[in-house]
């Protein structure tokens, strides 16, 4: 146990989510407990975590998510293991709300140059009708953006799509590349945006879109046997879209095979997707746990084969550094194990005080001078 690597989790406390400010210290080795010296409080080791006041055995509950996360259905684990259902639902559940945070710390608060994003919705069959899932890559690390779910292929599926690729976005050049769906030019549209500040004068922020992002759609259609492409270029230049293009994917032109090859990856790994599958979404919330799921192991515990560099030692002699997304995005240094995944505590937001009105106590602005940002 190192209290140095742990922060205090209760919401209530000045020193919450600070790591190595050395309040924390070992209530009990045995127990496996810490203590915060400031709001006196102790909590297990595994609070934030997946494991937390989880009975069964941390490794067994590990392979059972990572079977479930490479498209093995629910009902082959509870006859190979003898689980019920409800309880390996309940993992499954906890690991995606699990992933859902980490995701949303991790990819979500980042600001990362994206140069060139794809996106494309799957339909999903679930039992009595059908549901949509948007995702969104990144094309030159292969990072999964995120994903969103609607009943309806609308503009409500599509602009929850755009405004998680606009959290993640730096303001910079940027190529976004979808299908012909015409819903996506207007969120795109809208989700990149800026707020022009007033200076003092009344009414409405005014809203400045990017000067510099281009849409482009490849729209696919089968007539007769035959199968056509049309490349569209909505907005943006061609040799700003030329330039991004070489950029982000080295050669090539107009496309969407990035986002296609990822609907393959979940396709293949989350039952549900398959085609042809009987093995049906019984719930959105178990749709949306799994995409979380798939999408936090693609991202930070899979090598990527084309993210490979190779590593000279010698003139004659290399090795191939290999790479996950999240390291090639620059946002871990090193790949993941399920385990370590499924520990991570994603720290709260840092402690205000609370709006009182009046003037605050001397007690308050201690607090706000030692541990306040």
């Amino acid at each position: 146990m190192n209290p140095q690597q742990i922060f205090c989790p209760n919401l209530d406390c000045p020193a919450r989510g600070q790591v190595g400010a050395g309040n924390i210290s070992v209530h009990s080795q045995q127990e496996q407990r810490y203590g915060c010296n400031v709001c006196q409080s102790t909590f297990a080791a595994s609070k934030g975590t997946l494991f937390y006041r989880l009975k069964t055995d941390a490794q067994l509950v590990i392979i059972v998510l990572t079977l479930l996360a490479h498209g093995c259905p629910r009902q082959a684990i509870v006859a190979a293991y003898g689980f019920d259902e409800r309880t390996v639902k309940e993992w499954w559940q906890r690991a995606g709300a699990h992933c859902q945070k980490v995701h949303q710390h991790t990819v979500g608060q980042s600001q990362l140059d994206l140069q060139q994003a794809q996106a494309d919705e799957l339909k999903v069959k679930l039992q009595g009708g059908t549901i949509w899932l948007a995702l969104a890559i990144m094309v030159s690390t292969r990072l999964w953006l995120g994903g969103a779910i609607s009943p309806q292929r609308d503009r409500r599926l599509i602009q929850a799509l755009a405004d998680q690729i606009r959290a993640s976005a730096l303001c910079r050049p940027l190529l976004v590349a979808v299908d012909g769906l015409p819903s996506y030019v207007k969120a795109f549209q809208q989700a990149f945006r800026s707020k022009l500040p007033r200076l003092g004068q009344p009414g409405r922020c005014q809203w400045r879109a990017w000067a510099e992002l281009a849409i482009v759609q490849v729209v696919k259609q089968r007539t007769a046997g035959t199968l056509t492409i049309e490349r569209r270029m909505v907005q943006g230049g061609a040799e700003l879209i030329q330039r991004l293009i070489q950029a982000s994917q080295g050669q090539g032109g107009i496309n969407t095979a990035f986002i296609e090859r990822l609907n393959a990856t979940f396709r293949q790994r989350l039952a549900p997707l398959a085609r042809r599958t009987r093995c049906l979404a019984q719930q959105p919330d178990t749709l949306l746990a799994g995409m979380y799921i798939v999408g936090c192991l693609y991202n930070f515990c899979t090598y990527h084969q084309s993210l490979r560099i190779p590593l000279y030692l010698s003139q004659t002699r290399r090795r191939w550094l290999r790479r996950t997304p999240a390291i090639a995005a620059g946002l871990t240094d090193h790949c993941w194990t399920v385990r370590e995944l499924f520990q991570f505590k994603v720290p709260p937001s840092p402690w205000t005080p609370p709006k009182r009105r009046g003037r605050p106590s001397k007690q308050t602005l201690c607090l706000v001078e030692q541990w306040g940002h």
